[in-house]
């Protein structure tokens, strides 16, 4: 198969050139490996290899023998791989040594000591719709960040076209697949995380009917502020299951180590206004499609939910904001305070500088989002936080186009790096 072009290739060849060893971490097929091939001389297959365990036991050294860069696929299976590595990355006084991917973190257990100074990290995503080619990228998060107004119209993007793309995702081995045979795929994908993966991560052996309930409470509060009473009493309620907190923390580390959902973070800022800022991190799966298999509904459910396919949608857009605000070094955070002012995403630079996102999947709501953003836009003190350099509105159905109040609106099908 022709390797697709990411991303996050630039950021892997620019760290690859600056460090000893690059980490990319991400969820399993997400395209890790293939990414590294593309720069890697030699393959260690940890997890496929017969003879590492006893060549850990003998002279773990000889593992890491072979043209640079070397790719160690599936380091985690042996963490203590990681410390042989780091040492021979100093021994060698070079960069560009060794990859490591893998699709799970070790537990903090393991004796390993940071790297810094040796690894640099490059966290890698499922595809977004730049790279699967259903976005134009017209408008560059780039772009917005240096303040430029949309002179684009790009066609409007059909509902049923967004929702059958939610339903197949990202992951690069459905690229050409139809709906349903995403569905089949996707809907095994959380039955081996459930069945196995979740047990394996790290030799604890988790319960595959628990672990679905608790994966279609997350996939039923996507995108939204759900703690661990919610997610307890939600369990309870939807699926008849008891579960107890410790072991909900259990089962999320889990999921979080491998990668399986990433947190939005709450936006620390300056604002002057009386009201507390909500903390609590917004929670979302990988990729929106494991939402959808969770819960195993199809198109036609989701066409008759619009207000929770909003939500879905929503988690879609945060998806694409962290691919290309990685690219732009930025990160995705949300903002909500205690009068429930609410903003979807704020990307930020790492020097600073940052953007307001609202999310809407249609344009029904287009004028009820500018509002809010107004209103954000006034509470924030501009002498204790750097330059919002734009307002703007991402549409599933709309067109782009920037109002006559300043406020970008733009369809996800312009959206790109």
């Amino acid at each position: 198969m022709i390797y697709k072009d990411r991303i996050s290739d630039k950021e892997l060849k620019r760290k690859l050139k600056a460090s000893g060893a690059v980490l990319i971490r991400g969820a399993k097929a997400c395209g890790k490996t293939e990414s590294a091939k593309q720069l890697s001389k030699s393959i260690l297959q940890v997890d496929r290899d017969e003879q590492v365990q006893a060549l850990m036991d003998t002279a773990p050294h000889r593992l890491l023998l072979g043209e640079t860069p070397r790719l160690i696929d599936e380091w985690q299976v042996q963490p203590k791989l990681w410390d042989h590595i780091r040492h021979e990355t100093d021994d060698r006084k070079k960069n560009a040594q060794f990859i490591l991917t893998g699709a799970a973190n070790p537990e903090e257990t393991a004796k390993m000591h940071s790297g810094a100074g040796r690894f640099t990290i490059v966290d890698m995503r499922t595809m977004s719709w730049q790279e699967l080619g259903l976005s134009t990228g017209k408008i560059s998060l780039s772009g917005l960040f240096k303040g430029g107004k949309i002179d684009i119209h790009d066609r409007a993007t059909d509902l049923e076209f967004i929702i059958e793309k939610m339903i197949i995702g990202g992951f690069p081995t459905l690229l050409h697949k139809k709906v349903e045979q995403a569905i089949d795929l996707n809907r095994a994908y959380i039955e081996l995380l459930a069945d196995i993966d979740m047990s394996r991560v790290s030799d604890v052996k988790r319960d595959p009917v628990k672990v679905k309930s608790l994966l279609r409470s997350l996939a039923r509060n996507t995108s939204t502020l759900v703690n661990i009473s919610a997610l307890e009493k939600d369990i309870k309620q939807e699926d008849n299951i008891g579960i107890t907190r410790p072991t909900l923390y259990d089962y999320l580390d889990a999921l979080n180590r491998l990668m399986i959902i990433e947190d939005q973070p709450a936006w620390n800022t300056h604002i002057r206004s009386s009201y507390a800022l909500r903390k609590s991190a917004k929670r979302h799966f990988t990729d929106v499609s494991l939402a959808v298999a969770a819960l195993g509904v199809d198109k036609d459910a989701l066409l008759n939910d619009i207000n929770f396919t909003g939500f879905l949608f929503e988690s879609l857009v945060v998806h694409e904001l962290r691919v290309y605000a990685q690219a732009n070094d930025a990160s995705v955070f949300h903002y909500r305070d205690a009068s429930d002012l609410e903003v979807d995403c704020i990307v930020q630079k790492y020097q600073g500088d940052w953007c307001a996102f609202e999310v809407k999947l249609g344009t029904g709501q287009i004028d009820e989002a500018a509002a809010n953003l107004h209103k954000f836009a006034s509470i924030v003190d501009p002498k204790k936080r750097k330059q919002l350099t734009s307002l703007n509105i991402i549409t599933g159905t709309g067109i782009s186009y920037t109002r006559n109040d300043g406020i970008n609106v733009i369809s996800l099908a312009s959206l790109g790096v």
